[in-house]
């Protein structure tokens, strides 16, 4: 194919649609004009693609024709429109709506936690047969301390985010099956619980509350939201009320999605407060203060969500799901 002669051919063409899609109105006739331009284009990117791929030529077609694309189909991206709804709306009240899964969740957590460390550090026995006297010793004296410096700052908070963003993604992503996200909290509920009965039983009580605490707080509130609404959508399909299950599921994958973004943001904040915080020079008061700050402001932004709910009353769960246009298509169902 002579290229020169093919361009010589289809270039007012091209120049027309470059020329309309620099206007911000269009015309009923401009836009099927749009339209029509767009699809001989596009069919002529192919022929140069196939026939005489002409780098600068192929550049210039797909460029014209992903921005007729975009002008006709309209651009789907998120905007900071969507970012701000989310973050002043959308994920308070999907913590609101679901308050009920995620603080039971944290209470029952919280009353196995400290039930496994008082029993560990009342029985010697327990104790014993947890770790040798020796590791017993290690794990007081460095180990338990070391750990919050064991990396620069930096580093560990990108490690300590990743592997809780792992922990909640679990939770999130087998909630459906509801028993994984069981077992998850149990290990990691019962692993805290046993660190701090062998630091209580030892005398260094105050080691393990001081080091723990201050992001310890919104650590864990983090992890019991996630595993409250991994348990929510796992019973959306157990229980889908008087929605067919497909659409309970789909409705409260796409809520649980907000919900696994927002607790993304906590567990970074709370990593930074590990990484910074704990390990830092600050009195002891002084670092759990930070950490109660933190944990005062999740519950600040959990009683606006509240605010919101009661304000839009039953319409107040579409305020946590995508926007309309966002949500996909679904199949009619058959008659």
């Amino acid at each position: 194919m002579d290229v020169d002669a093919y361009v010589a051919a289809h270039r007012p063409e091209w120049d027309r649609l470059a020329d309309l899609l620099d206007r911000r109105r269009w015309t009923g006739d401009e836009v099927d004009e749009v339209v029509a331009l767009y699809e001989r284009t596009a069919t002529h990117l192919s022929v140069v693609r196939s026939t005489s791929p002409d780098p600068a030529l192929v550049a210039r077609l797909s460029t014209l024709v992903a921005r007729a694309r975009t002008a006709i189909t309209g651009s789907t991206s998120a905007s900071w429109r969507d970012l701000t709804r989310f973050a002043g709306v959308g994920f308070a009240v999907a913590l609101a709506a679901s308050w009920r899964w995620w603080l039971t969740t944290l209470t029952v957590c919280s009353v196995v936690m400290v039930a496994v460390g008082v029993w560990v550090a009342r029985s010697p026995d327990v104790q014993a047969a947890l770790l040798p006297p020796a590791e017993t010793r290690q794990l007081v004296e460095q180990d338990f301390a070391a750990y919050y410096s064991s990396n620069p700052a930096s580093s560990f908070a990108a490690r300590v985010w990743t592997n809780n963003a792992w922990l909640a993604a679990v939770c999130l992503v087998s909630g459906v099956l509801v028993l994984p996200v069981l077992w998850v909290l149990l290990q990691n509920v019962v692993n805290i619980g046993i660190s701090g009965g062998i630091l209580a039983a030892n005398g260094r009580a105050d080691l393990f509350f001081g080091l723990i605490t201050p992001h310890g707080l919104l650590e864990l509130t983090a992890v019991f939201v996630a595993a409250g609404a991994g348990l929510r959508l796992g019973w959306s399909w157990i229980d889908p009320g008087p929605l067919s299950r497909s659409e309970s599921l789909a409705r409260q994958g796409r809520t649980t999605v907000g919900v696994a973004l927002g607790v993304g943001v906590l567990l970074l904040i709370s990593g930074v407060i590990e990484a910074f915080v704990t390990p830092s020079g600050l009195p002891t008061a002084a670092r759990i203060g930070i950490g109660v700050v933190a944990e005062l402001g999740f519950v600040a932004y959990v009683l606006w969500g509240v605010t919101l709910v009661r304000r839009h009353g039953a319409t107040a769960p579409a305020l946590a799901d995508l926007a309309a246009d966002r949500r996909g298509a679904a199949l009619p169902a058959a008659g």
